[in-house]
Protein backbone atom coordinates (compact mmCIF):
# COMPACT_ATOMS: atom_id res chain seq x y z
CA UNK A 1 0.00 0.00 0.00
CA UNK A 2 1.25 3.56 -1.08
CA UNK A 3 1.90 6.16 1.63
CA UNK A 4 -0.66 8.27 0.02
CA UNK A 5 -3.49 5.15 0.71
CA UNK A 6 -1.98 4.89 4.33
CA UNK A 7 -2.91 8.34 4.70
CA UNK A 8 -6.39 8.43 3.43
CA UNK A 9 -7.18 5.14 5.61
CA UNK A 10 -5.77 7.04 8.47
CA UNK A 11 -8.31 10.45 7.63
CA UNK A 12 -11.20 7.91 7.28
CA UNK A 13 -10.50 6.39 10.38
CA UNK A 14 -9.78 9.54 12.37
CA UNK A 15 -13.68 11.08 12.61
CA UNK A 16 -15.47 7.03 14.06
CA UNK A 17 -12.48 7.23 16.95
CA UNK A 18 -13.63 10.59 17.83
CA UNK A 19 -16.92 10.05 17.63
CA UNK A 20 -16.43 6.71 19.71
CA UNK A 21 -13.94 8.55 22.40
CA UNK A 22 -17.28 11.12 22.57
CA UNK A 23 -19.82 8.73 23.10
CA UNK A 24 -17.75 7.10 25.52
CA UNK A 25 -16.95 10.24 27.61
CA UNK A 26 -20.97 11.13 27.31
CA UNK A 27 -21.54 8.17 28.71
CA UNK A 28 -19.30 8.53 32.18
CA UNK A 29 -20.70 11.67 32.47
CA UNK A 30 -23.91 9.89 32.51
CA UNK A 31 -22.81 7.56 34.74
CA UNK A 32 -21.37 9.96 37.28
CA UNK A 33 -24.28 11.84 37.29
CA UNK A 34 -26.68 9.07 37.68
CA UNK A 35 -24.35 7.70 41.07
CA UNK A 36 -24.51 11.53 42.58
CA UNK A 37 -28.77 11.29 42.73
CA UNK A 38 -28.22 7.80 43.23
CA UNK A 39 -29.46 8.69 47.13
CA UNK A 40 -32.40 10.57 46.15
CA UNK A 41 -33.27 8.35 43.06
CA UNK A 42 -33.52 5.08 45.72
CA UNK A 43 -35.52 6.77 47.89
CA UNK A 44 -37.98 7.90 45.80
CA UNK A 45 -38.27 4.68 44.36
CA UNK A 46 -38.35 2.80 47.30
CA UNK A 47 -39.67 5.53 49.62
CA UNK A 48 -42.31 7.29 47.81
CA UNK A 49 -43.23 5.28 44.12
CA UNK A 50 -43.24 1.81 46.08
CA UNK A 51 -45.78 3.20 48.59
CA UNK A 52 -47.74 4.89 46.36
CA UNK A 53 -48.74 2.07 44.10
CA UNK A 54 -49.05 -0.02 47.19
CA UNK A 55 -51.50 2.47 48.29
CA UNK A 56 -53.67 2.52 45.01
CA UNK A 57 -53.75 -1.10 44.87
CA UNK A 58 -54.77 -1.57 49.13
CA UNK A 59 -57.52 1.60 47.74
CA UNK A 60 -59.12 -1.47 45.78
CA UNK A 61 -59.17 -3.89 48.74
CA UNK A 62 -60.64 -4.89 52.59
CA UNK A 63 -57.21 -4.71 54.02
CA UNK A 64 -56.99 -4.44 58.16
CA UNK A 65 -53.28 -5.12 58.71
CA UNK A 66 -53.55 -7.87 60.55
CA UNK A 67 -55.17 -10.12 57.52
CA UNK A 68 -54.23 -10.42 54.29
CA UNK A 69 -55.77 -7.59 51.70
CA UNK A 70 -58.91 -8.69 49.59
CA UNK A 71 -59.79 -7.47 46.73
CA UNK A 72 -63.35 -5.42 46.70
CA UNK A 73 -62.82 -3.37 43.66
CA UNK A 74 -64.79 0.36 44.00
CA UNK A 75 -66.57 -1.25 47.25
CA UNK A 76 -64.13 1.40 49.64
CA UNK A 77 -64.95 4.33 47.10
CA UNK A 78 -69.05 3.42 47.20
CA UNK A 79 -68.97 3.63 51.01
CA UNK A 80 -66.84 6.70 50.32
CA UNK A 81 -70.01 8.53 48.77
CA UNK A 82 -72.25 6.78 51.69
CA UNK A 83 -69.96 8.04 54.57
CA UNK A 84 -71.45 11.38 56.69
CA UNK A 85 -68.70 11.25 58.58
CA UNK A 86 -66.17 11.68 55.23
CA UNK A 87 -68.71 14.54 53.53
CA UNK A 88 -68.01 16.12 56.98
CA UNK A 89 -64.12 15.80 56.97
CA UNK A 90 -64.19 17.29 53.89
CA UNK A 91 -66.14 20.74 55.03
CA UNK A 92 -63.93 21.04 57.89
CA UNK A 93 -61.30 21.16 55.74
CA UNK A 94 -62.23 23.21 52.70
CA UNK A 95 -63.19 25.81 55.14
CA UNK A 96 -59.65 25.68 56.85
CA UNK A 97 -58.28 26.19 53.61
CA UNK A 98 -60.21 29.22 52.65
CA UNK A 99 -60.08 31.06 55.66
CA UNK A 100 -56.35 30.10 56.75
CA UNK A 101 -54.59 30.33 53.73
CA UNK A 102 -55.90 34.22 52.38
CA UNK A 103 -55.34 35.25 55.94
CA UNK A 104 -51.54 33.72 55.93
CA UNK A 105 -50.59 34.76 53.31
CA UNK A 106 -52.03 38.79 54.22
CA UNK A 107 -49.95 38.48 57.56
CA UNK A 108 -47.60 36.91 55.50
CA UNK A 109 -47.32 39.86 53.09
CA UNK A 110 -47.85 42.52 55.37
CA UNK A 111 -44.65 41.77 57.58
CA UNK A 112 -42.80 40.96 54.80
CA UNK A 113 -43.42 44.76 53.42
CA UNK A 114 -42.08 45.85 56.80
CA UNK A 115 -39.70 43.82 57.33
CA UNK A 116 -38.68 45.27 53.45
CA UNK A 117 -37.80 48.95 55.42
CA UNK A 118 -33.96 49.90 56.15
CA UNK A 119 -33.91 50.61 59.49
CA UNK A 120 -31.01 49.77 62.08
CA UNK A 121 -31.20 46.21 63.19
CA UNK A 122 -33.64 44.63 60.55
CA UNK A 123 -31.81 41.84 60.17
CA UNK A 124 -32.59 40.99 64.14
CA UNK A 125 -36.03 41.35 63.30
CA UNK A 126 -36.38 39.44 60.43
CA UNK A 127 -34.73 36.40 62.38
CA UNK A 128 -36.93 37.01 65.38
CA UNK A 129 -40.07 36.94 63.55
CA UNK A 130 -39.30 33.80 61.48
CA UNK A 131 -38.30 32.06 64.48
CA UNK A 132 -42.02 30.81 65.23
CA UNK A 133 -42.08 28.84 61.70
CA UNK A 134 -38.95 26.70 62.68
CA UNK A 135 -41.09 25.34 65.18
CA UNK A 136 -44.38 26.19 64.43
CA UNK A 137 -45.52 22.97 63.52
CA UNK A 138 -43.83 21.03 66.46
CA UNK A 139 -45.89 18.69 69.12
CA UNK A 140 -44.59 21.16 72.00
CA UNK A 141 -46.28 24.48 70.23
CA UNK A 142 -49.76 22.37 69.37
CA UNK A 143 -49.91 21.66 73.15
CA UNK A 144 -48.64 25.59 74.01
CA UNK A 145 -51.62 26.76 71.94
CA UNK A 146 -54.25 24.12 73.78
CA UNK A 147 -52.87 25.77 76.74
CA UNK A 148 -53.61 29.25 75.73
CA UNK A 149 -56.70 28.84 74.16
CA UNK A 150 -58.05 26.67 77.21
CA UNK A 151 -60.51 27.34 79.89
CA UNK A 152 -57.63 28.91 82.00
CA UNK A 153 -55.82 30.02 79.50
CA UNK A 154 -54.07 33.27 78.59
CA UNK A 155 -56.72 34.40 76.23
CA UNK A 156 -58.85 34.25 78.85
CA UNK A 157 -57.15 36.62 80.70
CA UNK A 158 -57.22 39.43 78.06
CA UNK A 159 -60.57 39.21 76.30
CA UNK A 160 -62.49 40.19 79.07
CA UNK A 161 -60.71 43.35 78.88
CA UNK A 162 -62.45 44.17 75.39
CA UNK A 163 -66.02 43.41 76.42
CA UNK A 164 -65.89 39.50 75.56
CA UNK A 165 -66.75 36.68 78.11
CA UNK A 166 -64.53 33.65 78.65
CA UNK A 167 -65.29 30.69 77.31
CA UNK A 168 -63.27 27.47 76.02
CA UNK A 169 -62.16 28.56 72.96
CA UNK A 170 -61.20 25.43 71.88
CA UNK A 171 -64.19 23.39 73.11
CA UNK A 172 -66.42 25.03 71.62
CA UNK A 173 -67.80 23.96 68.13
CA UNK A 174 -67.97 27.82 66.96
CA UNK A 175 -64.91 28.73 67.46
CA UNK A 176 -62.29 25.98 67.75
CA UNK A 177 -61.84 25.85 64.31
CA UNK A 178 -61.31 29.38 64.17
CA UNK A 179 -57.61 28.67 66.89
CA UNK A 180 -56.64 26.56 64.33
CA UNK A 181 -56.88 29.12 61.75
CA UNK A 182 -55.04 31.79 64.01
CA UNK A 183 -52.28 28.89 64.38
CA UNK A 184 -51.33 28.53 60.63
CA UNK A 185 -51.38 32.37 60.59
CA UNK A 186 -49.31 32.38 63.09
CA UNK A 187 -46.68 30.37 61.33
CA UNK A 188 -46.53 32.98 58.22
CA UNK A 189 -42.73 32.67 58.23
CA UNK A 190 -41.82 30.93 55.03
CA UNK A 191 -44.30 32.78 52.95
CA UNK A 192 -42.97 36.18 54.75
CA UNK A 193 -39.30 35.06 53.27
CA UNK A 194 -40.60 34.23 50.06
CA UNK A 195 -42.77 38.00 49.73
CA UNK A 196 -39.49 39.61 51.24
CA UNK A 197 -37.50 38.18 47.89
CA UNK A 198 -39.81 39.25 45.81
CA UNK A 199 -39.99 42.65 46.89
CA UNK A 200 -36.11 43.29 46.69
CA UNK A 201 -36.36 42.35 43.29
CA UNK A 202 -39.07 45.49 42.80
CA UNK A 203 -36.91 47.95 40.45
CA UNK A 204 -37.04 51.10 43.36
CA UNK A 205 -37.57 53.68 39.93
CA UNK A 206 -40.89 52.55 39.63
CA UNK A 207 -41.97 53.81 42.63
CA UNK A 208 -40.04 56.69 42.43
CA UNK A 209 -41.64 57.62 38.65
CA UNK A 210 -45.22 56.77 39.89
CA UNK A 211 -44.28 59.32 43.35
CA UNK A 212 -43.24 61.63 40.99
CA UNK A 213 -46.98 61.30 38.99
CA UNK A 214 -48.36 61.99 42.37
CA UNK A 215 -49.43 58.26 43.18
CA UNK A 216 -50.64 57.27 47.14
CA UNK A 217 -48.79 55.08 48.73
CA UNK A 218 -52.51 52.98 48.45
CA UNK A 219 -52.49 53.02 45.01
CA UNK A 220 -48.77 52.11 44.43
CA UNK A 221 -49.44 49.18 46.50
CA UNK A 222 -52.41 47.76 43.93
CA UNK A 223 -50.52 49.11 40.78
CA UNK A 224 -46.90 48.39 41.56
CA UNK A 225 -46.32 45.75 43.97
CA UNK A 226 -49.16 43.03 43.96
CA UNK A 227 -49.15 43.30 39.80
CA UNK A 228 -44.69 42.56 40.62
CA UNK A 229 -45.23 40.48 43.18
CA UNK A 230 -47.95 38.04 41.98
CA UNK A 231 -45.78 35.58 40.18
CA UNK A 232 -44.41 35.28 43.99
CA UNK A 233 -48.27 35.21 45.46
CA UNK A 234 -49.17 32.27 43.10
CA UNK A 235 -46.32 30.19 44.18
CA UNK A 236 -47.13 31.21 47.58
CA UNK A 237 -50.42 30.28 47.48
CA UNK A 238 -50.32 26.62 45.81
CA UNK A 239 -47.95 26.22 48.48
CA UNK A 240 -50.32 26.68 50.95
CA UNK A 241 -53.27 25.41 49.61
CA UNK A 242 -51.49 22.06 49.27
CA UNK A 243 -50.03 22.08 52.76
CA UNK A 244 -53.63 23.06 54.38
CA UNK A 245 -55.09 20.37 53.12
CA UNK A 246 -52.72 18.08 54.49
CA UNK A 247 -52.66 19.55 57.81
CA UNK A 248 -52.94 17.10 60.59
CA UNK A 249 -50.72 17.41 63.80
CA UNK A 250 -52.62 20.83 65.02
CA UNK A 251 -56.14 19.07 65.00
CA UNK A 252 -54.81 15.75 66.46
CA UNK A 253 -53.17 16.82 69.08
CA UNK A 254 -55.22 20.85 70.07
CA UNK A 255 -58.68 19.33 69.30
CA UNK A 256 -58.18 15.59 68.22
CA UNK A 257 -61.21 16.19 65.88
CA UNK A 258 -63.66 17.84 69.03
CA UNK A 259 -65.96 19.00 69.45
CA UNK A 260 -68.39 17.41 67.99
CA UNK A 261 -66.51 16.82 64.84
CA UNK A 262 -66.11 20.00 64.38
CA UNK A 263 -62.35 20.03 63.54
CA UNK A 264 -62.06 16.59 62.22
CA UNK A 265 -60.14 17.54 59.12
CA UNK A 266 -59.59 15.13 56.06
CA UNK A 267 -55.93 13.84 57.18
CA UNK A 268 -57.12 12.98 60.71
CA UNK A 269 -60.39 11.06 59.38
CA UNK A 270 -57.92 9.23 57.19
CA UNK A 271 -55.51 8.69 59.82
CA UNK A 272 -58.21 7.46 62.47
CA UNK A 273 -59.57 5.33 60.04
CA UNK A 274 -56.15 3.81 59.10
CA UNK A 275 -54.83 3.64 62.65
CA UNK A 276 -57.82 3.62 65.17
CA UNK A 277 -60.37 1.58 62.83
CA UNK A 278 -57.60 -0.45 61.15
CA UNK A 279 -59.43 0.07 57.88
CA UNK A 280 -56.08 0.29 55.87
CA UNK A 281 -57.87 0.11 52.45
CA UNK A 282 -60.52 2.78 53.17
CA UNK A 283 -57.90 4.89 54.56
CA UNK A 284 -55.59 4.18 51.12
CA UNK A 285 -59.09 5.40 49.26
CA UNK A 286 -59.13 8.11 51.34
CA UNK A 287 -55.41 9.06 50.57
CA UNK A 288 -56.14 8.80 47.03
CA UNK A 289 -59.42 10.92 46.72
CA UNK A 290 -57.17 13.84 48.84
CA UNK A 291 -54.65 13.30 46.30
CA UNK A 292 -57.07 14.21 43.39
CA UNK A 293 -58.55 17.03 45.38
CA UNK A 294 -54.86 18.85 45.82
CA UNK A 295 -54.52 17.78 42.33
CA UNK A 296 -57.48 19.70 41.09
CA UNK A 297 -57.36 23.08 43.57
CA UNK A 298 -53.93 23.39 42.05
CA UNK A 299 -55.02 23.04 38.36
CA UNK A 300 -57.26 25.44 39.11
CA UNK A 301 -55.06 28.17 40.65
CA UNK A 302 -52.68 27.52 37.75
CA UNK A 303 -55.44 28.10 34.66
CA UNK A 304 -56.58 31.64 36.93
CA UNK A 305 -53.91 32.73 37.37
CA UNK A 306 -53.34 34.02 33.86
CA UNK A 307 -56.28 36.31 34.46
CA UNK A 308 -54.02 38.02 37.33
CA UNK A 309 -50.63 36.77 36.98
CA UNK A 310 -48.29 39.27 35.61
CA UNK A 311 -44.86 37.88 33.71
CA UNK A 312 -42.26 40.63 32.37
CA UNK A 313 -41.62 37.99 29.81
CA UNK A 314 -44.94 37.73 28.68
CA UNK A 315 -45.32 42.07 28.49
CA UNK A 316 -41.82 41.45 26.26
CA UNK A 317 -43.26 39.09 23.77
CA UNK A 318 -46.55 41.58 23.18
CA UNK A 319 -44.17 43.78 21.78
Amino acid sequence: MSALSRDTAAAASRPHTASKTKLKNHNQAALAGYLFISPWLIGFLFLTLWPMLQSLYYSFTDFSLLEPAKWIGLDNYKEMSKDRFFYNSLKVTFAYVLFSVPAKLFVALMVAMLMNRKIRGISFYRTFIYLPSLIGGSIAVAILWKNIFGIDGFVNHIVPLFGIDAKNWIGTPETSLGTLILLRCWQFGSAMIIFLAGLKQIPNELYEASSVDGASKLRQFFNITLPMLSPVILFNVIMGVIQAFQMFTSAFIITNGGPLNSTEVYALYLYQKAFTSFHMGYASALAWVLLIIIGIATSINFIASKYWVFYETEAGDKK
